[in-house]
């Protein structure tokens, strides 16, 4: 026992000397050099350490949701806090050069980095216009025809469909709604073209839900299939309008560069007719982006002389070309002339085709 105790004695006595020594230290201290408060001092210097993580980690290798959260939120901060820091510095160094600043950069976008096209059209290529001037086109672009829509619907279409084909009459003069009753597509375009219908569209749905469009010109071609997506109906929309007139609309193309996008420019043009009725003061724009085309109908809401609002009526809807085939539509025989390839789509994310 007395061999266990000794140890422990001197332990003891080496604590009590240790708080001793810095009992006596404290009065040195107090009387010397002032180390206490340097070091106050160069703490109070130190900045908060930034959260920087190795390039290797990755947030998702974090288990737990709560501090991953946190670890995200803390990154996007200081990300967001060195953004506004660069813009000031660019600001202020603007603001020192005066009329001597390099001019603003441009921000790059997959549209303005897009890889060139050698199908791109020249508005001044003399072969270009002849083409359109002899395509099946040429008769509307003549105004020796008016359009005359035919709008139908796959077999036994559900209430949704019905409405969205119900509002597109309402938005394409001199379009009529028939109701498909089991025929064949083959059986129905002739009887459109004894009719003297222009156009041909069905509607297609998937789950009650409106899918698929097919766009077809009479008698010759060319047709379109398109993918439908993000359709809203009047309903549907906030802050719209009322009810559109009969009055002709103006037709708006953006973005058709290529000579697939200016056939199809054209395929949607000549659903209206050529002279417009700008006293309706409505508008249906076709906006290409990325290959996807954005149907939007407005009108004009003029405040003063100087002022144009715009209220859009709906309904909206996204088309994305699948394929389009020369002549009447024919799934077994038909040629066509553009198809849709997903690996030769997605290889390039730059590269568009309309």
């Amino acid at each position: 026992m007395d061999i266990v105790e000794v140890p422990q004695k001197q332990a003891k006595g080496k604590k009590k000397g240790n708080k001793m020594q810095k009992k006596k230290s404290a009065p040195q201290r107090e009387n010397g050099n002032h180390s206490d408060v340097e070091v106050v001092e160069t703490k109070a210097d130190i900045k908060p350490q930034e959260v920087s993580l190795p390039p290797t980690f990755s947030l998702s290798e974090i288990k737990n949701k709560q501090r991953r959260h946190q670890m995200f939120m803390k990154l996007k901060q200081e990300k967001r806090k060195q953004k506004m820091q660069v813009r000031k510095t660019r600001k202020k160094e603007r603001d020192a050069l005066g009329d001597k600043a390099p001019p603003k950069e441009v921000p790059k976008t997959i549209e303005n980095q897009r890889v060139y096209d050698e199908t791109t059209v020249d508005p001044d290529d003399e072969e270009v216009a002849f083409d359109e001037g002899t395509d099946e086109f040429s008769a509307y672009f003549n105004r020796l025809t008016n359009p005359k829509v035919l709008i139908t619907t796959s077999d036994r279409p559900r209430g949704r469909t019905v409405r969205f084909c119900e509002q597109l009459a309402t938005v394409i003069p001199d379009a009529h709604v028939y109701y498909r009753r089991g025929l064949a597509l083959k059986r129905v375009i002739p009887q459109c073209v004894a009719r003297g219908f222009t156009y041909l569209m069905v509607i297609n749905e998937d789950r009650k839900v409106p899918n698929g469009m097919v766009l077809c010109h009479l008698p010759d071609g060319p047709t379109a299939h398109f993918k439908v997506s993000s359709v809203r109906l009047r309903k549907e929309m906030k802050r719209r309008g009322k009810d559109p007139t009969e009055h002709t609309p103006e037709v708006i193309l953006n973005n058709f560069s290529t000579r697939l996008g200016h056939s199809i420019g054209r395929l949607f043009a000549a659903l209206f007719p050529h002279d417009p009725q700008f006293v309706g003061r409505q508008v249906a724009t076709f906006h290409n982006q990325r290959d996807f085309v954005f149907f939007r109908f407005h009108r004009y809401i003029f405040k003063n002389e100087k002022r144009v609002g715009i209220q859009e009526l709906g309904p909206r809807f996204t088309l994305k070309l699948r394929s389009l085939q020369k002549g009447t539509f024919d799934s077994k025989f038909g040629e066509y002339e553009w198809v849709l390839k997903r690996h030769e789509v997605d290889a390039c994310r730059r590269k568009f085709v309309l």
